[in-house]
């Protein structure tokens, strides 16, 4: 099959060649190995790295009507969640046909045999189910009626696993050919139709995954095939090009803004691709989490980990107002973030208290969740006893952007010591005694208190996810905590325009031969199937559904 040489050029044939390892890649290769395609495998990371930013995921899935969403006693099915998608993508453009042909075919595959396919090929599911984009704009408008986040027993090395040993068993037996530390500079064509990749072999790296790896090149390779997929990713960690697509309608973009994902995720097969003359659409609809904390210790540069919060916690923008209604934590991603655009300031705050954090915190990741990750029950009871989760308090100790106080006055002047307006005590605890007083009903006028009476209706919530309510200054609920938010880059909602199959279009509209297109690279599908918004749970699935397109397209 070829070896790479210093300087030397490297030249192999396949029938497919798929360009990323991540999940798209893998599920896409793998529907290549059943079919006995022979496929080269192409990464720029090395071999530490496969399954892309699937493996650092928390493995959350957008499925409906499911059995474990029955057992919790929620109904759910189609038409809702089709009802939900569309008033969550909010589609408002020419270019969104495909989008919404996309959607519209994911959620049938959601509401339909994906669950069944998953657990066919090993896949297993954490039996309660998470409720993600609250919304609380009405039937219509954005967010999920009803919760549909399940979750991969053992998070994103189990899902990845699904796949890749698929994939393994396709290097076995001698039809896939991993291609490690090979970076795609361009897409050959032959007569318009695209025939294979040529690029640079970087140095051999041995550094783990996630770590950013070396670029110095040392040989040259062309790899030609009948069909090429890029599966690449999207641009969450190149904050230049994450600056450049800055919606329009939001302003400037923020001046700082943490990393949610690998250095790797830099979005050059986006620039390659539409320089071959794929089309690329919504390149300013991205996905960023408004619940950043600094990692104290850090794998990428700049790394940041989403807190994943319950509504109990008060959330205040940087000079200490309260969001409006509906922005309240775990309701509105992109709402929550075209308003902090706006106050001037990057960051916001949550206050809390020992109670909420021991059941409303999560972090997201699998590396912050050992017990999910690891599939170890006996780790996983501990979070039904007294106290935070091991990885929430090693947080709240070390993380840079906590603060931990007994009294209130001393919460506030830590907030003050590493924010950049200094917050009145007096403002503060106005807010938080009128709040303490709507604890004594179960019913009351402030929406993010009615908030979370609904939530603890759904019995997955009051079980294991959301506190009772409770006066937030008695001190039997502290001590207080404050943790500074910041944004946090993560997806990119746009992408290579496709089809249902696939497969890469032109700027004319007319399909590019030879070349498909899957994963967060291609939008999820279309070149952005969530619109606007995402349900949450929908990336993984996105990644799933078009990879395996792709996939079947060219078996």
């Amino acid at each position: 099959m070829g070896v790479s040489y210093r300087g030397h050029m490297n030249t192999r044939a396949a029938d497919v060649v798929v360009v990323g390892a991540g999940l798209a890649g893998l599920v896409a290769t793998a529907e290549l190995v059943e079919a006995r395609k022979r496929v080269i495998l192409v990464d720029q990371e090395n071999a530490n790295n496969l399954g892309g930013q699937a493996f650092w995921s928390f493995g959350g899935l957008f499925l409906v009507d499911t059995p474990e969403q029955r057992r919790l006693g929620i109904k759910d099915s189609y038409d809702l969640a089709l009802q939900d998608w569309m008033g969550t993508a909010g589609f408002d453009r020419a270019e969104d046909y495909w989008p919404r042909q996309w959607a519209q075919a994911y959620v049938s595959f959601a509401a339909g045999e994906k669950r069944s396919w998953l657990r066919e090929r090993g896949w297993k599911v954490f039996p309660l189910v998470g409720w993600a984009e609250r919304g609380g704009y009405g039937a219509t408008g954005p967010g999920n009626s009803v919760p549909r986040f399940h979750l991969t027993w053992g998070t994103g090395p189990a899902l990845v696993e699904v796949f890749s040993r698929i994939v393994r068993e396709g290097v076995a037996t001698g039809l896939v050919t991993l291609a490690h530390r090979h970076q795609v500079d361009e897409i050959v064509r032959t007569n318009g139709a695209a025939t294979g990749v040529r690029g640079t072999v970087l140095e051999p790296s041995s550094v783990a995954n996630g770590v950013p790896s070396s670029r110095v090149g040392v040989a040259e390779f062309e790899f030609s095939a009948g069909a090429v997929i890029v599966t690449s990713g999207g641009i969450g960690a190149n904050w230049e090009l994450v600056q450049k697509n800055w919606p329009k309608r939001m302003g400037k973009p923020p001046k700082h803004m943490l990393t949610g994902v690998p250095a790797h995720v830099d979005g050059r097969m986006l620039g390659i691709t539409e320089a071959a003359g794929g089309n690329i659409i919504n390149p300013d609809r991205m996905w960023h989490y408004t619940e950043g904390i600094t990692n104290y210790d850090s794998i990428w540069p700049n790394h940041g980990i989403r807190i994943l919060p319950g509504p109990s916690s008060i959330w205040l923008d940087a000079t200490g107002k309260q969001l409006p209604a509906p922005l309240f934590p775990g309701f509105d991603t992109l709402g929550t973030l075209e308003h902090i655009v706006t106050t001037g300031y990057d960051y916001t705050w949550f206050i809390l208290d020992q109670k909420i954090i021991e059941k409303e915190f999560g972090l997201s990741g699998q590396e912050q969740n050992p017990d999910l990750t690891g599939q170890d029950i006996r780790k996983l009871l501990e979070r039904v006893r007294p106290g935070a989760p091991e990885p929430i308090e090693k947080f709240k100790q070390r993380g840079e952007d906590f603060v931990v106080a007994d009294t209130l006055s001393d919460l506030v002047a830590g907030m003050n010591k590493i924010g950049e307006t200094d917050l009145a005590l007096e403002d503060i605890e106005r807010l938080i005694v009128a709040r303490d007083r709507e604890m004594d009903n179960d019913f009351s006028k402030d929406l993010s208190v009615s908030a979370i009476h609904a939530a603890r209706n759904y019995k997955g919530d009051k079980a294991a996810r959301i506190a009772a309510p409770h006066k937030m200054l008695d001190p039997a609920s502290g001590p207080l905590i404050a943790v500074k938010l910041h944004l946090l880059t993560r997806k990119t909602l746009g992408g290579l325009e496709t089809n249902l199959n696939s497969q890469v279009l032109k700027s004319d509209g007319t399909v590019f031969d030879g070349l498909y297109a899957a994963g967060e690279v291609a939008g999820f599908g279309g070149g952005g199937v969530h619109g606007y918004r995402s349900l949450e749970g929908t990336f993984l699935g996105g990644c799933i559904f078009s990879g395996r397109a792709a996939g079947r397209a060219l078996r």
